[in-house]
């Protein structure tokens, strides 16, 4: 007899024990003690876990769990950190597992420490020693900045299954292609001075005016050029989301600073978005040479492109009675993806409550999700 606690004991263990992703190191938190949790609960079931450190994770950890022998089967992803949170914007603790309207609440309900509490749970009724091939269990670090877990675990290439599937909360719909993302940083350093005469000084901001020129041509290049009908929004986007430059109206700008957002339909590589920036930046950088920097803000992540009409896609959306779709967003499936698996984006909860105060998740899904997993780790490994 196992000692898993119920599900809802281990939601709130795993919602009590905080693992915030943040560049900013002050915010930024371990995530070992979600890990120590998860791999006591999945030994108990009788799977042989490693929890590699990842590199450049300042010290973090995976977890890969197995059960079963032989090659291909299943593997279940998910990632063991959070976003920060709103401070006094939560209706209560975002640590404490709160149940309110049929819904519990907490940091980490629907995106997306619960998911493993209801793989927990589903595997608590399957024979797993009848498997005929192995079911892996991933929880990864760094997933809501780096996703340097995904990446170092798709490198590491240790398992090769048939299927993959990446909780991640879509309500219960299988998800077979999303957009990537690249944010970047753009500098422009001019000389500072007084008002009163300007040939004395270079305005950053002017100069800054004349970038944003260019880069609005590049927005309307992007959406003009590449397609993919699929999408609600179906063409590349670009959206400028922080500026900040000068210090006094009556001193010429001597620095400014601008943050953009582009998300890239798949199949176009952020290395050739980051190439059409400079080269749309190239004339003015030219007339004022070292005045513009142009940096990656954080690393970014690859689109997704699965297949609408592959097998595992198509039993999932049987199982599931959702038909498969494509979002905006982007997982780390286009890491796990590498291991040669038919991947899908699946997981109980909405995305509209993750990254939210009062993040929660509905506890219509809790049955749903878990009977699905049952039946999705049947075709996978047992059939």
């Amino acid at each position: 007899m196992t000692r898993i606690p119920d599900l809802k004991t281990c939601f709130s263990q795993l919602i009590a024990t905080p693992s915030i992703s943040a560049l900013e190191p002050e915010q930024d938190m371990s995530n070992h003690a979600v890990i120590s949790l998860l791999q006591g609960w999945f030994s108990e079931l009788g799977f042989s876990c490693e929890t590699p450190t990842v590199a450049d994770s300042r010290n973090k950890q995976n977890l890969i769990a197995r059960i079963g022998s032989g090659n291909g089967g299943l593997l279940l992803a998910g990632h063991t950190d959070t976003v920060p949170f709103d401070e006094g914007r939560w209706s209560q603790s975002p640590f404490a597992l709160t149940e309110k309207d049929n819904r519990w609440y907490g940091l980490g309900t629907c995106d997306m420490k619960g998911f493993f509490a209801l793989v927990l749970e589903a595997l608590k009724d399957l024979p797993l020693n009848e498997f005929k091939r192995p079911l892996t269990i991933f929880a990864s670090a760094d997933e809501e900045t780096t996703m340097s877990g995904a990446k170092a675990f798709a490198d590491s290439k240790v398992i090769a299954p048939d299927y993959a599937v990446i909780g991640e909360p879509t309500s219960l719909k299988p998800v077979y292609m999303h957009k990537g993302h690249l944010a970047q940083g753009i500098r422009v350093i001019g000389r500072s001075g007084h008002s009163s005469d300007p040939a004395r000084g270079l305005n950053a901001i002017e100069i800054m005016h004349q970038v944003i020129g260019q880069l609005l041509k590049l927005k309307q290049h992007l959406s003009e050029n590449y397609r993919e009908d699929a999408f609600t929004v179906p063409y590349p986007t670009m959206n400028l989301g922080h500026i900040h430059g000068g210090d006094a109206a009556n001193r010429i700008c001597g620095c400014c600073d601008l943050h953009l957002d582009i998300r890239p339909l798949p199949g176009m590589e952020l290395a050739e978005l980051e190439l059409l920036v400079l080269n749309y930046l190239a004339d003015i950088s030219k007339q004022y040479p070292g005045s513009i920097s142009v940096s990656t803000l954080y690393p970014g992540a690859e689109s997704f492109a699965g297949k609408a009409d592959n097998p595992w896609t198509q039993l999932v959306e049987e199982l599931s009675g959702n038909e498969a779709e494509v979002v905006n967003y982007s997982t780390e499936a286009p890491y796990i993806n590498r291991l040669g698996c038919q991947t899908l984006v699946l997981g109980p909860g909405s995305i509209n409550q993750a990254h939210q105060p009062d993040e929660y998740i509905g506890l219509e899904y809790l049955t749903p999700t878990v009977e699905l997993v049952k039946k999705m780790i049947y075709h996978a490994c047992i059939k």
